[in-house]
């Protein structure tokens, strides 16, 4: 059987995470949306995406094909409906497409949208599914459980340091290569995963659910409140709090980050702060991009939301659900507006557009120092995030 991830209405409501990965590449827990899937089915999944993105995210079709919502995180019970679809049947939920099993030659014609041609099968098991992107942190506590019970079972960790505070042992587990010496973790809230190479510097304090990915660093005397996770390949120091940075981003120094989503590429300058609960107690809103206006999140605190490629300076400070797009660049002293478009230059003193030449210059030194290069493939998707995007910046 060949498996694929498509996108859905997520998509829209995920932006400006989105702009730059299909939904199932979104990090939730441990693992990506994707990398869960591959896990529970052993074998690659391929994507159905946005068009700008297929180039980079590939699509694979076989005689025989089931396809998922991308926004779906996997279990066992889900997992056992999916595979019991006949040809040509659609596992729906509350009018929701969650699964569809297709022929090759009806895959160039399908839509999630629909779904009158099918066979319909109603979905009877609760989903866990993330579709905007405070569901992100908020649900990160369950997803990090999740990922840590799937990737530990059956396996022994490495041992830790006796130069470390500890408590709830049976709850860390560390990989090869990691290293942690005279940290504080306290484990007995939720489990706290080390990934491969991954360091805890001298006088952290971290208290699970927590994840540190591979190659990333917490430097010294951090400090983390869980449901945190830092994604591969990334510094972080100060003071973090059920927050989720995707990957190969940086806040290396003092400053407070809570209930945030940060995305790849990224730079938090030194006492960068951001509000997540507003001064009234009230109901925090965010910027949609589907209905171009703040909408409710239905939640208390909610504090920065922030697009691959965008960089802030010291001292920034963000205030209550802000929502920076890709590739934004924020300094000056005041709070700049709740929402910064996409290639915007520019602080609370006022904007000016980044220009994409610009952008790419500064992302090619920013990702060769992870010895990646910036190819046409990653140029053509900033580009059109540039094109797409031009209506916001009306400076």
């Amino acid at each position: 059987m060949n498996y694929i991830l498509f996108d859905d209405k997520s998509w829209e409501n995920l932006l400006p995470l989105t702009f730059t990965r299909p939904v199932c590449e979104i990090r939730a827990g441990i693992f990506t949306i994707k990398e869960k899937w591959e896990k529970f089915l052993k074998q690659q999944i391929s994507y159905i995406t946005q068009d700008y993105l297929q180039k980079k995210y590939q699509l694979n079709i076989d005689s025989d094909n089931i396809l998922i919502n991308g926004s779906i995180i996997p279990n066992e019970k889900i997992l056992n409906e999916i595979n019991g679809l006949d040809k040509n049947e659609a596992l729906l939920k509350d009018e929701k497409l969650i699964a569809l099993r297709l022929d090759k030659q009806k895959i160039p014609e399908f839509s999630y949208s629909e779904t009158d041609s099918y066979s319909i099968k109603n979905c009877v098991e609760d989903l866990n599914e993330i579709v905007w992107s405070w569901d992100i942190f908020r649900l990160n506590g369950e997803n990090i459980i999740a990922d840590f019970n799937l990737i530990t079972s059956g396996r022994k960790s490495e041992k830790l340091s006796s130069t470390n505070n500890i408590l709830g042992s049976e709850n860390i587990f560390i990989e090869k290569g990691a290293k942690i010496e005279f940290a504080t973790i306290n484990a007995t809230d939720g489990p706290v995963y080390i990934g491969e190479n991954a360091e805890i510097m001298e006088g952290s304090l971290v208290r699970g659910p927590f994840a540190l990915c591979n190659n990333s660093t917490l430097k010294m005397a951090a400090k983390v409140y869980g449901p945190t996770t830092i994604g591969p390949h990334s510094k972080v120091g100060g003071e973090i709090n059920n927050s989720v940075i995707l990957g190969f981003s940086n806040k290396a120094h003092d400053g407070f980050l809570g209930n945030s989503v940060i995305g790849e590429w990224c730079n938090l300058g030194a006492d960068t702060n951001n509000s997540n609960l507003k001064n009234n107690y009230a109901e925090v809103r965010l910027w949609n991009y589907e209905t171009e206006r703040f909408i409710k999140t239905g939640l208390q605190f909610c504090g920065l939301i922030m697009g691959d490629h965008s960089k802030c300076a010291i001292n920034t400070m963000f205030n209550t659900g802000t929502v920076i797009g890709v590739n934004a660049n924020i300094f000056g002293e005041g709070f700049p507006r709740n929402f910064v478009p996409s290639f915007s230059w520019g602080g609370a003193h006022g904007f000016n557009v980044y220009g994409i030449n610009k952008a790419f210059e500064v992302a090619e030194k920013v990702m060769a120092r992870r010895k990646i290069t910036l190819d046409d493939t990653e140029k053509d998707i900033l580009n059109y995030i540039f094109e797409k995007t031009s209506k916001y910046r009306l400076f």
